[in-house]
């Protein structure tokens, strides 16, 4: 493990909405130094989907690499506040997503999921548009 504690910034994106998916998750030390460039193909799904598919690929990529600790940064505001309890999560798609997310969380010893503007999330916007145009998946 390179390091315990990992700095994972996560995105989701859909042509549509629903429509073509896929997500990226660009994982750094504390430092700022890159660790991993992951993203994934979703096929036909809604932002929000693919929003908790970065969630959820970027917690199972941390607890493989056995980080104890996560920062998780999203621009997806809807996942933040659903993920902090602010949000009630109401549409049966998400439920499974939502509780998923929730018990990969409960794993680490100290895990954050917060909002960043959209300019702070350009790696993994990037990666999520990679997905989509290469329509490939790379999940190391």
């Amino acid at each position: 493990m390179r390091s315990s504690v990992l700095q994972i910034h996560i995105d989701g994106a859909s042509r549509g909405n629903p429509g073509e998916a896929g997500f990226g998750v660009y994982v750094a030390t504390p430092e700022g130094a890159p660790v991993a460039e992951l993203y994934g193909y979703l096929g036909r799904a809604s932002n929000n989907v693919a929003e908790y598919q970065a969630l959820i690929h970027a917690l199972r990529y941390a607890l493989a690499q056995g980080a104890a600790r996560v920062a998780v940064f999203s621009d997806s505001e809807l996942v933040v506040r659903q993920i902090g309890g602010q949000y009630r999560v109401k549409h049966p798609d998400m439920l499974p997503l939502h509780s998923q997310a929730r018990g990969l969380l409960a794993r680490f010893e100290k895990a954050t999921v917060s909002h960043v503007r959209r300019e702070q999330n350009k790696d993994a916007d990037r990666l999520a548009n990679r997905a989509l145009d290469e329509k490939a998946s790379k999940l190391e």
